[in-house]
This record gives structure tokens, sequence and C-alpha cells, in this order.
């Protein structure tokens, strides 16, 4: 590990920054998974149910051309933007498990906060999509076996929203998620599976399909925008460094294996099963693939409560920042099944989740959540700040093509991130002039 002044700021700034940033030891267990299981975490963000709705969310706004090339794109620079940020992680000779942790170091207390700020409403608002996910997904498996709009969107939002608390108090931290990773890639597997056969069946008996981009005018052109910004939703979490924490020395080697691993043999799924379902449906496929597909009753239903299931334990790993948090804070110790730990779990982590769950029930927009997250979270945490942080570690180590090639990818990202905040504002306002609040679609 090189320590050199070049890849730390000044002696003078660092104790200035160590003196205004406090970090605080973790309640959560650090350096205990292997890179196997960081990568297979990693792969359930990429493939868990939002991966139901990319060929309603990307490849309609976008068509076949802009679709495939912009997934394939994103793919590459979500790998190279994700290495650059795992290679931080040891930055100035100290590991950096928070990702504001490394924010405190590097520009001091302000961006410390800031960045958690940002960090933490971006997981808030994964987390509310992946809620609205589980809520579509009973929703959709009911409707298979009664069709009598007793039970409404809400309703089904908020069984997803208990589901969600009793998880999270069963599982204390994102290490403890080994046997449910098991369960987890079983609930992916066969609900990518019957999405995939089941459009291929239709897709074959189906006259010719529409792929043409819908709308017109403001309006095309704004849900282009908005597509953009689910494109760099669907590979990043926006949290490297927290999941870092948990892989095994040497922490940048494994986890850089990990993040090949994710843009390699963990993206096939997805990737698939968008092109597939594009292909089968056209442009009248939903931002729900599986309320597309016809097969058994069975079948439908063994889908759709896999994703279900799966997007539970996966609001879990996004939810873990917040909970480590909030246990470290507490200063939540000892056994996981004591009491005292359980009913803290209920209290702070149930009442993180009510407030999570009610916001999806509120504002049901799935497909507006996703960009709205690209736009104000994602796209900064995982584009722009990870190049502007390797400028300042590195310093005198980069060429002035190197750094040029850095403040690129910071402007490129800075002006996709801003008209893709804006689209999805646009589409949200527009929505909820269509549907009211707690809508039923």
């Amino acid at each position: 590990m090189e320590n050199d002044r070049s890849d730390t700021p000044s002696r003078k700034e660092k104790n200035d920054e160590e003196a205004s940033v406090i970090i605080p030891e973790t309640a959560h267990q650090v350096s205990n998974d292997s890179w196997f299981q960081v990568g297979v975490v990693l792969s359930m963000g990429v493939n868990s149910a939002y991966a139901l709705g990319y060929s309603g969310t990307i490849m309609v706004p976008l068509g076949w051309i802009g679709g495939v090339v912009g997934l394939v794109m994103s793919t590459i620079v979500s790998l190279y933007a994700s290495v650059l940020m795992a290679k931080l992680h040891e930055v100035g000779g100290k590991r950096h498990i928070r990702y504001r942790d490394l924010a405190g170091f590097l520009y001091g207390r302000t961006a410390y906060l800031l960045i958690w700020a940002l960090q933490y409403a971006n997981l808030f608002l994964i987390n509310i999509g992946y809620v609205i996910m589980s809520g579509s997904a009973l929703k959709a498996f009911y409707m298979l076996f009664r069709d009598d709009h007793m039970l409404k969107l809400p309703h089904f939002i908020a069984i997803a929203g208990v589901a969600c608390i009793l998880f999270a108090i069963a599982t204390p931290h994102l290490s403890a998620l080994r046997v449910w990773l098991g369960f987890s890639t079983l609930f992916m597997i066969l609900y990518l599976a019957i999405a995939f056969v089941l459009s291929v069946q239709d897709g074959v008996k189906a006259p010719a399909r529409d792929y043409h981009i819908p709308g017109s005018g403001d309006n095309k052109i704004w849900a282009i925008i908005g597509a953009i910004g689910n494109l760099f939703f669907a590979f990043n979490t926006g949290m490297i460094p927290e999941i870092q924490a948990t892989i095994r020395q040497p922490v940048v080697g494994n986890m850089v294996k990990a993040l090949n691993f994710q843009f390699t043999v963990g993206v096939v799924p997805m990737h698939a099963v968008t092109y597939i379902g594009f292909w089968a449906y056209g442009s009248v496929v939903s931002s729900y693939l599986l309320n597309n597909v016809h097969g058994p009753v069975w079948v439908l239903g063994v889908a759709h409560l896999s994703a279900f299931f799966q997007a539970i334990i996966t609001l879990h790993i996004f939810a873990s920042p917040t909970y480590e948090y909030l246990d470290t804070k507490y200063g939540v110790k000892g056994s996981a099944l004591a009491p005292r730990n359980i009913l803290f779990r209920l209290v702070v982590r149930g009442g993180y989740l009510i407030m999570t769950t009610f916001l999806s029930a509120l504002l049901p927009f799935l497909g507006n959540f996703m960009s709205l997250t690209g736009a104000i979270s994602t796209i900064p945490l995982t584009f722009i700040l990870p190049n502007h942080m390797y400028i300042i570690a590195k310093k005198d180590k980069l060429s002035s093509l190197q750094k040029s090639w850095h403040w690129l990818n910071i402007v490129v990202f800075g002006c996709v991130s801003v008209a893709a905040f804006v689209a999805a504002l646009k589409l949200t306002v527009v929505q909820t002039q269509t549907y009211h609040v707690f809508a039923d679609l």
C-alpha cells in the first residue's frame, strides 16, 4: 500500500480533517465475506425485481438501437466507475468503510455531511422502489385468483412493508444474509426464467409488434432523458465502500474480482430478459414484465411470489448502511438475539420502514422513482464523485491527459444528472395530475 504524499491530502489538511470528522467504529461485521459472496450480493441488485421493469422503462423510451447500445455502454462505464471507487477504499493508508468516511478524509467535514445526506437519500429512494415493486408483485399474484378489486395496490404495499420489517428484525447485518443469498438467487432464477420463457412463447405466437418510440414533441424528449437516468440506476448502488467493507483482505483486489463477476456473469440475466421482453411485446410492454406474459396460473403465481420475496431480501442490502449507522450510533452490542437488540430493531428499523412504506403507497410511480434516484444520487455518487475523488487522491501521480479524462467524466455526467432530474420531476408531476395519491396502478 502506497503512503506517499501524492495519494493523500497534505499533512496539515489531513490533521484538520481528522479533527473535524469523527469516524465511529462500526457495530457490524467487517472483512468477513469472500469475493464471490460479495459478487453475488452485487449481482442480486442488478437482477432484482427491478429487472422486470427495464423492458418498459428503458427499451420503450429508447427503442432498439438506443436501448441496446445504452445498456451495453452503461455496463462498461459502470464497471469502470465502480472499480475506480473500489481502488479508493484504502487511500491514505487506512480503510474507509463508508462513503461519507472517504469523503470526509479527502474533503473535510462539510463534504462528509453532504455525502452522507446524498447517499442516504439515494438509498431511501431505492428502498421506496423496492417496496413498490414487492407490493406490485403481490397484487399481481392476488389478481390471478380474484379480480374483485377489494384490495388495491396501497394495501399490498402495506403488506410488503410489514414483511420488510419482519425481515429487518431477523437479519441483523449485511454479512448475515448468507443463507438468504441462496434463497434470493433461487427466487431470482425463477422469476427471470419464467419471464424469459413465457415472453419467448408469446413473441413467437404474436403478430408483428410496434417498436416505435411512443409519444411526441417535448413528452417524448423528456421520456428519453428519463430513460437515460434509468440506464445508470440499473447497474449501480451508490454504496460500493459499504459493500467493500464486508470483503476479506486484500480488499481492493477481492472487490475488483467481485465487480468483474457482477458486470460479466451477473448482468447477463438482466440484459436477456430486458431485450426479450421488448422483443415480445414491443412498445406496449409494461414496467412490470410479468403483467404482459401469458401462461399457467401456477407458473405465474410462482413468478410473482418469487419477485415479491426477492425484492424484500434485496431491500435489506440497500437499507444496511442506514441500519449500520443506527446500530453504531445507539451502541448495539452483544448477541443479535438478545431481547434488547431485537426490540431495538423492531422500533428503529420498523420506524424507518413504516415511513418508506407510507411514501411508497403515496406515490407508487415506479419508473419515475428509478429516474429520480438515478438523477439525484446514483449518478453523482457513482460517476461524478469517484472521478473527482480520484483526482484529489492521486494528485501529481496523474498526467494532464488522465486529469482531463476524469474532468470530462465529471462534466458529462453532471449534465446528464441535471437533465435526468428535470425529466423525472416533470414526468412525476404529470403522473400526479393523472393519478391521485395512493393510486391503484
